[in-house]
């Protein structure tokens, strides 16, 4: 198997003779927390010149559980994989999580991963992992299981921030009241969008702010408003500042799903429909609202314009990632 790679089950692997250090968890929005797992395993692997693998689930495991109480995810899948990869992980495993996935019993789950994953090492979890039917494997149990098969198991204590331990909840808590700078802390790095740019009705370019608009529809949607973002080429790296417009433009009342709109403090924008671009999130400036009229509209427009040239001339600005 070609590594990096990114496989949909547990019976598409096959590793040969290299032995897998294999992270275990959904890790939405792979936070700081995530990152202490996924590092452990990653660098244990590394040591031994052996491969780092992630196992990971899709839908979110209470999409099946607990279908009208369901958590709306942080990050898609793909995009997940993509970042898991970045972070150094040379296998990922997304899992589907079915009902029957969901009856294994947990005496039968270090079982099943042994069966599936012939050159297992170790693994490698966070301090309150649960699984197989009904949650009832705990650390203990795994270690228990584990050691019968000569798999090592490595649990990695949570992290907290201000006192408070480092959630996928906790993340999606304040992405929905717009405290992103927040969010980017407990993440580690920024929040992001990513996608190709998309002709748009020009409606920006008329009022005299241009704008690059990125489709994109997440489950979990942060707070409709105006953000500090900084755009980041996915050809060249270029990384530009900007103010970002996410919501359904009630003052024009054409959208009756949200849309980013992203305006470049840059007047000549460097790119434009079907380039590729990541838009990083940085500050919520304020809540969006319908307007008077389009002169209203234009003239706050210009002051979030303001207020944006003020931030980044103050906060020192990287030219890459």
């Amino acid at each position: 198997m070609k590594l990096p790679a990114t496989v949909d089950s547990l019976d598409e692997v096959d590793l040969g003779n290299r032995e897998l250090h294999l992270a275990i968890g959904m890790f939405d929005g792979v936070h700081l927390g995530h990152q202490a797992v996924i590092e452990a395993a990653v660098h244990s692997a590394r040591r031994a010149g052996e491969v780092s693998g992630v196992l990971t689930f899709t839908p979110h495991p209470s999409r099946i559980l607990h279908p009208s109480d369901s958590k709306r995810l942080l990050m898609e899948p793909g995009v997940k994989s993509h970042l898991l990869h970045e972070f150094g992980v040379g296998l990922v495993i997304s899992q589907r999580f079915t009902h029957e996935f969901a009856q294994i019993d947990a005496e039968a789950f270090v079982d099943t991963l042994c069966r599936e994953l012939k050159s297992l090492r170790a693994i490698y979890v966070g301090q309150n992992y649960r699984f197989g039917r009904g949650r009832r494997g705990d650390i203990a149990l795994l270690l228990r299981e584990a050691r019968k098969r000569e798999i090592g198991v490595f649990s990695v204590d949570q992290i907290e921030h201000n006192g408070q331990r480092i959630s996928s909840t906790r993340i999606r808590e304040s992405l929905e009241v717009g405290e992103i700078e927040q969010v980017n802390i407990l993440l580690g790095y920024n929040y992001f969008t990513q996608g190709r740019v998309v002709a748009g009705r020009k409606f920006g370019r008329e009022l005299g702010f241009p704008t690059l608009n990125v489709p994109w529809n997440p489950e979990l949607k942060p707070r409709y408003g105006v953000y500090l973002v900084e755009a980041v080429s996915a050809a060249t790296n270029t990384r530009l500042p900007g103010v970002a417009n996410y919501g359904v433009r009630p003052t024009v009342g054409d959208s009756s799903q949200p849309v980013l709109e992203v305006h470049l403090l840059q007047r000549s924008a460097p790119w434009g429909r079907d380039d590729e671009v990541k838009i990083e999130w940085l500050s919520f400036l304020r809540d969006e609202r319908k307007f008077s009229d389009l002169e209203a509209l234009r003239t706050q427009i210009e002051q979030d314009r303001v207020r944006a040239q003020a931030h980044f001339r103050t906060v020192p600005r990287r030219t890459g990632q």
